[in-house]
């Protein structure tokens, strides 16, 4: 019951998705056996009947041997590398279906302008794969913020240029780039380790909480309201202090429903406001440090 994007066209996720078998480690004496008994180097290539029989025989043993070994250990679930566990799964599908349900399967872009701390910007997301760009009007000139999956660049508002994937800040751009398109909506797109933490409250409200960490990302705390099922607080504890964003003003924008604005607290300079919105696909082009 994962959530899913429908098999969306143009879909490229980043890495392929590496499942996690329970079972595998409740069988490992059957997988000696069969190691064991396999033709030694320089045996013809051809797969032999007995052989073929041993593997299907393991394979019967190794699902009835995965019921008995969670019986044995109730609630022990190694934490698999990439994927999210039911409960967060459940949550998610709430919260998808609450901001749009399958019009999230539609979008191909995201552009936006508004103001952050009281400047304007313009700024440019790829939902389908990792790409973000953001133009900031700085009182010293533009400066420009780039990442196009695999490297992170800058250029300054006096022209200078940083670039590549060894910029020490790279993870949170890749962070920055799938928590605006909502990736947590997309696990067929944008690989992510995802666990359910509970039921928290704050400001009056109760929030389903889920901790999310897109791969190659920093991990972040998302809070859903449980009333609405929407997204009402993103919380990063990266830091020596926590950093919490509360998400509002929410509305429909074509086929999805999103929030417009975003307070940082304790630090209002960092505030952002939505002005517009639309799902125009941009030039991959954009999002690489431009040429010379």
């Amino acid at each position: 019951h994962r959530v899913r994007d429908a098999g969306v066209a143009g879909s490229n996720p980043a890495t392929p998705t590496i499942p996690f078998f329970p079972a595998a480690k409740a069988c490992p004496r059957a997988v000696r056996r069969i190691v064991d008994k396999l033709p030694a180097l320089g045996s013809p290539p051809h797969m032999t009947p007995s052989l073929r029989t041993l593997l299907i025989a393991a394979g019967v043993a190794c699902v009835l041997a995965a019921p008995a070994a969670e019986a044995a250990h109730p609630g022990r679930r190694p934490p698999a590398a990439i994927g999210y566990s039911r409960d967060a799964q459940r949550v998610l599908v709430q919260a998808r279906a609450a901001a749009g349900g399958a019009g999230w399967n539609y979008l191909r872009g995201w552009h936006e302008t508004g103001r952050v701390g009281g400047r304007p910007y313009e700024s440019w997301f790829d939902p389908l794969r990792y790409g973000m760009r953001i133009e900031t009007r700085e009182p010293a000139g533009l400066h420009v913020h780039g990442y196009n999956g695999l490297g992170e660049w800058e250029i300054l508002p006096d022209g200078q240029v940083h670039g590549g994937d060894g910029l020490p800040t790279v993870a949170e751009a890749r962070t920055t780039a799938f928590l605006t398109v909502y990736g947590f909506f997309y696990p067929g797109r944008f690989d992510a380790r995802g666990g359910y933490l509970g039921v928290r409250q704050a400001d009056g409200r109760a929030f389903d909480v889920v901790e999310v960490k897109p791969y190659g990302g920093k991990a972040r705390e998302l809070w859903f309201d449980r009333r609405t099922h929407l997204l009402g607080r993103i919380v990063d504890r990266s830091g020596p202090r926590p950093v919490t964003v509360s998400l509002s003003d929410y509305r429909r924008v074509g086929p999805v429903q999103v929030a417009m604005r975003f307070t940082v607290e304790g630090a209002p300079v960092q505030d952002r406001q939505v002005e517009s919105l639309t799902f125009q696909p941009a030039d991959r082009d954009r999002f690489g440090l431009p040429r010379p």
